[in-house]
């Protein structure tokens, strides 16, 4: 099991709150996604709000784009961070989308 920062509860779908087909997403993923795990920034999704379109975050870009600046937010916050630090870190500051 994996630890989130970003939801307490993961037995459960953060998006639609089921808890049925549960999947872990990593808020940065691809080449970020092991500072994803790192730092706590993965969240359960049920299937549907993970990966069907059209609202699944890999398919629904402003769905991501609301996890990714509620991820950097928690991070800068868990962490200590300033945006620069942040950017240092992911490469991008998600609260400017």
């Amino acid at each position: 099991m994996m630890d989130s920062i970003l939801q307490k509860d993961t037995t459960r779908c953060l998006i639609c709150h089921s808890n049925i087909w549960l999947e872990w997403h990593h808020v940065f993923g691809a080449a970020l996604k092991k500072k994803s795990e790192r730092y706590g920034l993965m969240v359960r999704l049920c299937h549907y709000c993970h990966n069907e379109p059209p609202y699944g975050v890999h398919q629904n870009k402003e769905t991501r784009h609301k996890l990714q600046a509620f991820a950097q937010k928690k991070a800068m916050q868990e962490n200590g961070w300033s945006v620069e630090d942040f950017i240092k870190e992911f490469y991008k500051n998600y609260l400017e989308e």
